[in-house]
């Protein structure tokens, strides 16, 4: 059959089809392993579980786009509530949604993959070329000067005054980005060189089908091989309409760190040493705002552009793993952060054209762990006291980048609600109140839920991102990372999926 992209709600009832790799997930990992795969001659199918969105499905509006594009409606949280995870949903997966940051695996972290979790083929120097390989298809390039919003002028000022690191940022976008800044809520503009943009057409072309509105239930396998995926179609509610059934021997999982580990669970795995959906990872995240006297109006322009590293090290146990990056949400979504109800929000949102923000995200040690609960998926994610310590380091250090750059006080949405107003406060700001529903915490990176490494009693899948156990099974996806990045994920799942599905095409060979 030739390539195409192929809507289940709108198929027959029901679904037959064979392959000989599929592939579970068309996100970021999902489709640049449907390319390679299908460019190397190889018979692909990708399943997605969400809907192909198109240039006129982006309303801007959250109430609707939410809910589309996220997972859970956009109310994925961790087990206890207290952690709001947004993960994507349909065809191109969070790359629909994404801010486009663009930043490679540090050195350190690929150093410490190598050594002290035994995955071959990761130093630097090797996944160097890769990398540029991955940022030349996706049109990687600096933001330059004209793209900067004031929003983002304005936190580089607070960095530069006090001396801090930090440097602007790389992204992929192309002329047809307008600055609109609604990024998170799908491009109307066909801005981004995403996944669905530039990865989808280059895999129809070299014959992969893509099926949206396809849920994979379970892979059946005996043990050693597998035998076939088998799953539901939904209609455009996501209530299933029809079986879905594809026969193969090989299987990529690129459903996210938590839609693959939650299929590998759901079809009972070979998990001899308890590893699956163990270390998982999610960069959990503190916002810190801003009020300033003049309006910044910052939701217009390219919400992120520019960032702080002073507080960022890659070393295992460090004191300092926290990643500053200016944050800023749309009407609804600042509602929500903001302390109060009735006229004391009302009040806030009237200084919302007056708003600034700093996210403080944690380049995590918490080892989280992905599980079923009958049917339910779970995401058991507590910052252990260590990454609490660094929540509350980057909310203090964004406070006071804030101040600087001229902000009149600072709020960290808790409860009850910090306030800072110099930076004699800022030690107000401590560890105990990033305790589980006090201050508010949110996370857009699942990563490390199937760890790749040497050693099987410690990891999911190889160096190669095969499985230790299972013929025919790999993983393409930031579930196979062995620790936190400490920064936006696309650039590495995208790279490390075209690696492991060119290791799986040289075994074909």
């Amino acid at each position: 059959m030739s390539g195409r992209v192929m809507a289940g709600r709108a198929l027959e009832a029901d679904l037959s089809l064979e392959a000989e790799i599929v592939v579970c997930g068309a996100g970021a990992g999902g489709c640049m392993a449907a390319r390679e795969l299908a460019r190397a001659g190889r018979s692909v199918i990708v399943l997605e579980q969400g809907k192909d969105h198109r240039i006129q499905d982006f309303s801007q509006r959250e109430d609707e786009m939410i809910p589309a594009l996220f997972d859970r409606l956009g109310g994925q949280r961790s087990e206890d509530l207290a952690i709001l995870i947004l993960s994507g949903r349909g065809l191109g997966g969070s790359t629909i949604h994404n801010q486009n940051l663009c930043k490679r695996t540090p050195d350190a972290v690929l150093e410490a993959w190598a050594d002290a979790h035994g995955v071959e083929g990761v130093e630097p120097s090797t996944m160097r070329p890769l990398f540029e390989e991955v940022e030349r298809d996706l049109g990687v390039r600096p933001i330059t000067d004209a793209q900067v919003n004031l929003h983002n002028r304005r936190i580089q000022r607070g960095v530069e005054a006090l001396g801090y690191a930090g440097a602007r940022l790389q992204h992929n976008r192309d002329e047809r980005c307008i600055g609109s800044g609604f990024c998170e809520l799908g491009c109307a503009y066909d801005g981004k060189l995403n996944a669905r943009r530039v990865l989808v057409p280059q895999a129809v072309s070299a014959g992969a089908i893509f099926v949206t509105d396809a849920r994979v239930d379970r892979i059946v396998h005996d043990g050693e091989e597998i035998q076939a995926i088998e799953g539901r179609l939904l209609d455009a509610t996501g209530r299933p309409r029809g079986s879905l059934r594809v026969r193969t021997s090989r299987v990529c999982l690129a459903g996210s760190a938590i839609g693959s580990a939650a299929l590998a669970l759901r079809s009972e795995l070979p998990d001899p040493h308890a590893r699956l959906g163990r270390s998982l990872r999610i960069h959990p995240a503190s916002i810190v705002a801003g009020r300033f006297e003049d309006r910044l109006l910052a939701w217009r322009g390219i919400p992120q552009s520019y960032e702080c590293t002073e507080f960022l090290d890659f070393s295992a146990g460090s004191e300092r793993r926290v990643w500053l990056i200016p944050s800023f949400a749309h009407p609804i979504g600042t509602a929500s952060l903001i302390p109060g109800f009735g006229p004391e929000l009302m009040e806030g949102m009237r200084e919302y054209p007056h708003l600034g923000a700093l996210a403080a995200m944690v380049h995590d040690e918490t080892e989280g762990r992905i599980y079923l609960d009958g049917d339910a998926v779970r995401i058991q994610y507590e910052p252990i006291a260590t990454d609490r310590e660094q929540l509350a380091l980057g909310s203090r250090e964004a406070a006071r980048i804030l101040l600087r750059a001229g902000a009149t006080r600072c709020t960290i949405p808790a409860s009850p609600p910090l306030e800072i107003r110099a930076e004699a406060d800022l030690e107000t700001i401590v560890a105990e109140r990033f305790l589980p529903h006090d201050a508010k915490l949110t996370a857009v990176h699942p990563m490390g839920s199937m760890r790749m490494g040497g050693d099987p009693r410690r990891s999911v899948v190889d160096a190669r991102g095969r499985h230790h156990q299972l013929r025919g099974l790999a993983v393409t996806d930031g579930s196979l990372f062995p620790t936190s990045i400490g920064g936006p994920p696309q650039i590495s799942i995208y790279t490390f999926a075209m690696k492991v599905a060119r290791h799986l095409i040289d075994e074909w060979r």
